[in-house]
């Protein structure tokens, strides 16, 4: 299980609350986040209540104001724990409701275009392992989670766009914040 301790200032004082998973309510505790603690484990925090909003994928480490977390405002309304097994797979799709053609993956892809020469993910099977689509190639750009189920259209996993430049697995090596 993960810790992940948010502070309503920066550089870790104020106020502050500590969750070892799933919250759908952070503004319950906290009027804003100007700091971010991870001690183990892996998130993904939310911009507002109920997992909505931006994204931003978080590992253990220290993030001393939303700058570190790539945030653009100290607002976090919510955070999922992100589980992180062994393997991975998932199915991309170029249409909605697994139509068109299908591209199998299991391991990072720093650039859809180069490799299944793709600019949009219509749908996905994910069938093992957490994953996040990047809207630009070589994980850049707005974060999509992408936990295991289906997803028949892009607005399924808060897309506002089919278009995904680059994915990568999360795993408690990914290092995702330091590149």
């Amino acid at each position: 299980m993960g810790k992940i301790i948010f502070y309503e200032n920066r550089e870790f004082s104020g106020r502050h609350f500590e969750c070892s998973k799933d919250c759908a309510d952070l503004l319950r505790s906290l009027s804003r986040c100007g700091s971010i603690r991870v001690e183990s484990g892996c998130f993904m925090i939310y911009e507002k209540a109920n997992y909505t909003g931006n994204q931003y994928y978080v590992s253990k480490g220290e993030y001393p104001d939303f700058h570190h977390w790539t945030g653009v405002s100290d607002s976090v309304g919510s955070c999922r724990h992100i589980h992180t097994p062994g393997s991975f797979n998932m199915c991309l799709y170029e249409r909605i409701e697994f139509g068109g053609q299908m591209m199998d993956l299991m391991d990072d892809c720093p650039s859809l275009v180069d490799r299944f020469n793709i600019h949009n993910i219509f749908s996905c099977n994910v069938r093992k392992g957490n994953w996040l689509f990047y809207e630009r190639p070589h994980y850049r750009g707005k974060m999509y989670l992408i936990r295991p189920g289906e997803y028949k259209r892009f607005s399924e996993w808060g897309g506002i766009s089919p278009k995904v430049g680059s994915i990568r697995r999360i795993t408690d090596l990914t290092e995702v914040n330091k590149l």
